[in-house]
């Protein structure tokens, strides 16, 4: 297979896999979850996933203090914070809707290239993120596009995940990381996300309530932490390969995926709105073009 075509599969993927957490995520607070043990148990089973799958490919780790703080803040931008705000939305906004949110993650990104003198200007690129933007005003801004007043609070909570998820990227973009792959990385953030929730979850008593609930609730967790583990290893290499820019483009993929998921689990129905803001979208990625220069100096085909 020709790997110049990976990142763009891997976007695919990542796009319908994450599409589907935001409803996965949702049923788990119906099945009566916390979001502080949501957060905990689906990073600490897709840490667990990967260290398994290390363990049988022979895939060690090299540890230094380095490379752990980078794995802790990575855990704490890339996980713990991002999910915690995601899970707590989830319950009062859509799905689709919610989706829509991951859009920013590309605006605040090439807001952060600019600002760290990473990225150059484009008017292309800078046009297709407008165009994103305005997609998710056209369905956070109508009155009529959320079930009530108090939604967009809630809306805008999952926007700020988007903010951390665009730190995460610009991080991993200029950060070290010659001597692990994104397989190691991703389980290395698993566990250290869970580390930072570990407190918190078990204080709250969410720690054992979040598994003794239901089978169908322990399932769902399960469900968002495979797709944490294999999407996000994906979204480390796009990264490596193609740069932050390219691959926070995901988050329109992300947002298409999303509304779908929540159709057919949910039967949600939107408004013109809605179809508007796809178009914008569609447009936007359109305008977007992949990076030409990595940030990454290392090869883009670096181990797992």
């Amino acid at each position: 297979m020709n790997k110049a075509l990976l990142p763009w599969l891997a976007m695919v993927y990542m796009g319908a896999m994450w599409g589907l957490s935001f409803s996965l995520g949702k049923l788990a607070t119906q099945y009566g979850a916390a979001p502080m043990g949501i957060s905990f148990w689906s990073a600490f089973f897709s840490g667990c996933l990967l260290l398994i799958y290390c363990l049988l490919t022979g895939r060690y780790f090299s540890l230094s203090w380095a490379l752990i703080k980078t794995i802790c803040i990575l855990g704490l931008l890339g996980s713990a914070l991002p999910g915690l705000l995601f899970y707590y939305a989830a319950s009062r906004v859509p799905a689709g809707v919610l989706s829509i949110t991951v859009t920013l993650a590309p605006i605040f990104t090439y807001a952060l290239a600019l600002l760290l003198r990473i990225e150059g200007f484009s008017k292309i690129r800078f046009f297709g993120l407008v165009l994103g933007l305005s997609s998710i005003c056209m369905i956070v801004l109508p009155q009529a596009s959320l079930p009530n007043k108090t939604a967009a609070v809630w809306v805008l909570l999952a926007c700020l995940s988007s903010f951390f998820y665009a730190c995460e990227s610009i991080y991993i973009g200029i950060a070290k990381l010659d001597d692990i792959g994104p397989i190691r990385l991703s389980c290395g953030m698993g566990f250290a996300s869970a580390a930072f929730l570990f407190i918190p979850t078990f204080l709250t008593g969410a720690l054992t309530e979040t598994l003794s609930t239901s089978t169908e609730l322990t399932l769902t967790i399960f469900g968002l932490s495979l797709i944490g583990a294999t999407a996000y290893t994906a979204f480390v290499y796009t990264i490596r390969a193609s740069g932050p820019i390219f691959a926070s483009q995901v988050g329109y993929l992300v947002t298409v995926c999303g509304i779908i998921w929540g159709i057919v689990i949910f039967g949600e129905a939107h408004s013109g709105w809605i179809w508007v803001s796809f178009v914008l979208m569609m447009l936007g990625l359109l305008c977007v073009s992949p990076r030409g220069a990595k940030i990454d100096k290392g090869s883009p085909n670096t181990a797992l």
